[in-house]
């Protein structure tokens, strides 16, 4: 495996570096090879002014290799040869050097300059010239910049005044420089909060500046003031732009057909009917697709409240979130001097959806066929309720006649609201929220090994509040009742084989938190940005409660049971994990990934239940192993008939990882990573020896891992293969921990979709 990969390295580095990327150069032109900005002194950051640059060379993986251009490279001048014009496409055709290009740069790069404050920044550049490639240095010197020595405000209407003249938000500051950006920022901060006071006909043009630089000291005076407007009678431009306006009506158009609906909702048509919820009002068919009182529970323009910018964009954003809508568009309509009606056309969208997927299983030696049925219906009460139901059916052959069998099912019912007692109207509608309630079953029978019904209930309740995401788990209940052959038992059960929990009748009643925070900006999306998630779970507290509160009998395992002598887990565990996307370019990108997590059974608990322990390795952790083949501690695994050891999970986990990723060519991006990690047992488990958490040794026993990725970028979509090789491995020897000499165990191929972190 190892002479393979070097033989595919070897060939792959061959044919790109083999081809000349100025091939397709013309004769007399130059390929540009490389741009920089130099400055004098460093005053403004190079990568605010990247951006002004009007010619950039080709793309190129760690700013040297340019394999879209040597791709392109690799095809040949016959385009009536398919083989070429698919390299083309492919690839990236040579940037051929524009001096016109130059010329407006170094014009942008001046007026960024003086935008910046720099007004008398000088901007030239050097083209150097080698073979058939161009080199363009930017040279800027910056030279004394503007400051202001004095800001004012000279405006008449007092409530614009006072935003304005806010000395703790003000963006603009006595010895700031005369930076545009942050003049036309302060604008905008003003006429944002002086519409969110109902001044609906004021924009930020109105706004304008006075600047005063005749001291010859680089000193600027700065006066903000309104722009000349009329102000000689009170139907005047000035008095309509202050005059604050309310709502009086909010009226809700919805039709199959919304082109048909009249602006003029007091006109009565036979195939129309009206409805009102006080100052709300419906119009649209007689048979509704949506109840009044959910259009009114998403729609934050209230009547007799003045006009808000705020509130309609909160609008959009949560009648857009109703399943069964496809569209929304708001208007407004001016009643007298101080009133206004605010129109919401929206139209539904299909809200019934089916799904049928037929399958053929492999598994362990056995073929199977299996049949997955679903139906979604998004509004189903008429309120945006989304009722979800799945079924499946299974069948494996084992041979011999002997026939295995699966039957499941799950519901799920999402209610666009918060459905909990004693909260008042104003709570619910202040932020945007669901109820969610779903229920499972499943049955399982393998003859000669066993059969296993197990039963779900959960009930949760998500929101959003700017960046952030909520989702409590108000109750999560999981019945597992097994019925296990003797033979099987003693074959795989005792031995140890496999792990016995996953084998026995069990309950969870757990309790838990997520959270979630990004600053991801879609319009800025080449900005660095980060994201977070934590969550925190506890399970079987309340039913320990009452144990303890009846006196109640433990069994022999001295564990308090409930129906059919079942044991309950009882557990508390706590995660968090952060991610940092820094960015280089549009095809360029570090992403670097810190995750721990912890849990620790007590109570009624030994031992955390399989499915919420922790695992490393595999496509999302620890690429250098497989999935749950790492771990814990420094356990070491002598395999299992299955291919698969139960004990390789944990209750403390460490994952730090680290990402190059580039655009190679088309919808196929690379990347190059780097991950460290492990899981630990927080008890001396007997079945995980060398597994348990030591302060003064975990360091020690912390892998590493490296690798190579290849991912299809459909947009909607990443298919992603990782390649992961082993660095250093803590299980092995002390002499043979770091893996400088590779064997076929040191290399772990993974197949995911979606990114890993």
């Amino acid at each position: 495996m190892r002479i393979r990969f070097c033989w595919f390295c070897i060939v792959f580095l061959l044919v790109f570096s083999s081809c000349k990327v100025t091939k397709f150069v013309p004769e007399g032109e130059y390929l540009l090879d490389k741009v920089e900005i130099k400055t004098e002194q460093q005053k403004v950051k190079k990568e605010d002014l990247e951006r002004y640059i009007r010619q950039t060379p080709n793309s190129s993986v760690f700013g040297i290799w340019r394999m879209q251009l040597r791709l392109y490279s690799t095809a040949g001048r016959d385009t009536t040869k398919w083989v070429n014009r698919v390299l083309m496409r492919a690839g990236e055709a040579p940037v051929i050097y524009d001096e016109a290009q130059t010329y407006l740069s170094e014009q942008s790069l001046k007026k960024a300059m003086e935008n910046k404050g720099y007004m008398h920044a000088e901007v030239s550049s050097v083209v150097t010239t080698d073979k058939k490639k161009t080199r363009v240095s930017y040279f800027i010197k910056e030279n004394t910049p503007y400051r202001l020595r004095d800001y004012s405000v000279d405006l008449q209407n007092e409530s614009l005044k006072a935003l304005a003249a806010d000395s703790v938000n003000t963006l603009v500051r006595r010895d700031m420089l005369f930076d545009v950006d942050v003049l036309n920022s302060e604008r905008e901060r003003i006429t944002t909060n002086f519409r969110e006071e109902g001044y609906y006909k004021f924009n930020k043009e109105l706004l304008t500046y006075l600047a005063d630089s005749a001291f010859r000291s680089n000193q600027i005076d700065l006066e903000m003031r309104l722009l000349d407007i009329e102000q000689d009678n009170s139907d005047s431009i000035y008095n309509a732009v202050f005059n604050k306006y309310y709502i009086r009506n909010v009226v809700f158009f919805t039709s199959r057909d919304v082109g048909t609906i009249s602006t003029n909702f007091n006109r009565e048509r036979d195939d129309f009917q009206v409805e009102t919820q006080d100052k709300y009002i419906l119009v649209g068919d007689k048979e509704r697709f949506l109840k009044i009182n959910t259009l009114v529970e998403n729609t934050f323009i209230e009547p007799h409240k003045h006009y808000s910018d705020a509130a309609v964009q909160r609008t959009y954003t949560a009648l857009n979130a109703l399943p069964p809508v496809k569209y929304v568009n708001i208007n407004f309509r001016e009643v007298g001097t101080d009133s206004l009606d605010c129109l919401i056309t929206i139209a539904p969208a299909k809200y019934l959806s089916l799904t049928a997927e037929v399958e053929a299983t492999y598994t362990e030696g056995y073929w199977g066929v299996a049949t997955n049925l679903g139906t979604v219906h998004r509004n189903v009460f008429k309120g945006a309720e989304s009722l979800s139901l799945q079924g499946r059916l299974a069948y494996e052959w084992q041979g011999e006649g002997v026939l295995a069998r699966e039957l499941g099912g799950q519901a799920s019912l999402l209610f666009p609201n918060f459905l909990m007692p004693f909260t008042s109207s104003d709570f619910r509608h202040s932020i945007r929220a669901n109820t969610e309630f779903t229920a499972n079953m499943n049955f399982q029978d393998r003859p000669r090994e066993f059969e296993v019904k197990n039963f779900g209930l959960g009930m949760k309740y998500g929101w959003t509040q700017s960046r952030y995401r909520h989702t409590l788990e108000l109750l999560d209940i999981s019945y597992v009742d097994f019925r296990v052959e003797d033979e099987f038992w003693n074959s795989f059960i005792e031995t140890n084989k496999f792990n016995r929990y996953n084998y026995e009748d069990h309950l969870i009643t757990r309790i838990g938190y997520i959270g979630s925070f990004s600053t991801f900006n879609p319009n800025r999306p080449l900005r660095n940005h980060l994201s977070m998630r934590y969550s925190i779970e506890t399970a079987g507290n309340l039913l320990y409660a009452f144990n303890n509160m009846l006196n109640s009998k433990k069994n022999e395992d001295g564990l308090y049971t409930v129906i059919g002598n079942i044991p309950y887990s009882q557990y508390a565990r706590a995660d968090y994990n952060i991610t940092y996307h820094q960015i280089v370019d549009e095809n360029n990108r570090f992403v670097y990934h810190f995750g721990m997590g912890a849990g620790t059974p007590y109570g009624n608990g030994t031992v955390i239940p399989y499915e919420r322990r922790y695992f490393a390795g595999g496509a999302n952790s620890v690429r250098g192993w497989a999935e749950s083949k790492l771990g814990p501690g420094v356990y070491q695994s002598d395999g299992t008939i299955r291919g698969r050891d139960y004990n390789q999970v944990g209750d403390i986990k460490l994952d730090i990882n680290a990402e190059y990723r580039y655009k190679m060519f088309g919808i196929l991006n690379g990347a190059l990573f780097v991950d460290a990690g492990n899981i630990w047992t927080v008890k001396p488990y007997d079945t995980q020896p060398g597994g348990e958490f030591h302060f003064n040794s975990f360091y020690k026993q912390i892998a590493l891992s490296y690798g190579i990725g290849l991912r299809l970028d459909f947009s909607f979509l990443v298919v992603r293969l990782d390649l992961g090789i082993k660095l250093y491995d803590p299980v092995l020897p002390q002499d043979d921990r770091w893996r400088l000499k590779l064997g076929s165990n040191d290399f772990a191929l993974h197949f995911a979709i979606g990114y890993p972190f």
